[in-house]
């Protein structure tokens, strides 16, 4: 069985709801799905996955989360060859160009410490609506393909 790790950090709610829909559809596609919030989360521990995942907000004009700096650390030092990941986050776009840049900023650690994106990043403003639930559960379903033995 595939097994995801889905890592938050949030400060308003949003994020952590982005990180149960995320589970929630990952979990029905029949993942073993672990969520966690990012402070109280080990990269050692995040790392016994097949999926990583980070949903996480963007602070002011573009800064990673305080509580998710030193996570952020240990990924960049961190060797995750063979892992899938995906990045999701929800954010303000009254921030304009600093609009959900922890997005960013994770997709690149990941691919900086060898991981494979399984999933196009996901960025949505505010709380997730509808539309958005729909294109989570996408990201989730493109993680769980990404992460598919391929066959010789």
């Amino acid at each position: 069985m595939i097994k995801a790790h889905v890592v938050f950090a949030t400060m308003t709610g949003n994020n952590e709801e982005v990180a149960d829909i995320v589970c929630e559809a990952l979990s029905q596609a029949g993942a073993e799905v672990r969520e966690t919030e990012m402070s109280q989360t080990a990269v050692e521990d995040f790392k016994q996955a097949d999926i990583l995942v980070v949903c996480a907000y963007t602070y002011d004009e573009g800064a990673l989360p305080e509580e998710g700096l030193d996570f952020f650390d240990e990924l960049s030092e961190s060797d995750l060859t063979g892992k899938i990941f995906g990045v999701a986050g929800s954010g303000d776009k009254f921030y304009g160009e600093y609009f959900n840049k922890t997005v960013d900023q994770f997709d690149a650690v990941f691919e900086q410490a060898g991981a494979t994106r399984g999933a196009t990043k996901v960025k949505i403003d505010l709380e997730p609506y509808e539309e958005d639930v729909e294109q989570l559960t996408r990201f989730a379903n493109e993680l769980l393909r990404a992460a598919q033995p391929k066959e010789a």
